[in-house]
């Protein structure tokens, strides 16, 4: 048998505010339901995440975000390729010594 901890591992909490007369239907609904005003709010909100993804202006969106994050990766992955290219990158748990700014060397 799970605890409540261990049930509501991945869950994310919200708090909304609700006007009185829209608490008031939706505590009704949920009761006519026997269910509770969360089970309402989680149906709403998977039914509007479906309409979402069903929506093609939405799709076209999401297709242009994509395409910029793979435009960034391969900006990135050239910039490490470009800093990298006479192969001396460094191995992992290595690490390479900085030079003191000039200057910066105390005196004795």
């Amino acid at each position: 048998m799970s605890t409540p901890d261990e049930s509501m591992r991945g869950v994310k909490t919200l708090g909304i505010k609700l006007k009185p007369d829209v608490h008031a239907q939706l505590s009704f609904i949920a009761q006519l339901r026997d269910g509770t005003i969360t089970d309402e709010i989680q149906i709403a909100v998977l039914e509007h995440i479906a309409r979402a993804k069903d929506d093609p202006e939405l799709a076209g969106k999401a297709a242009q975000a994509r395409a910029e994050i793979e435009r960034e990766a391969a900006a990135r992955q050239q910039a490490i390729a470009t800093l990298f290219a006479d192969g001396s990158e460094p191995t992992p748990g290595t690490s390479r010594t900085r030079r003191s700014p000039k200057g910066s060397e105390s005196t004795s």
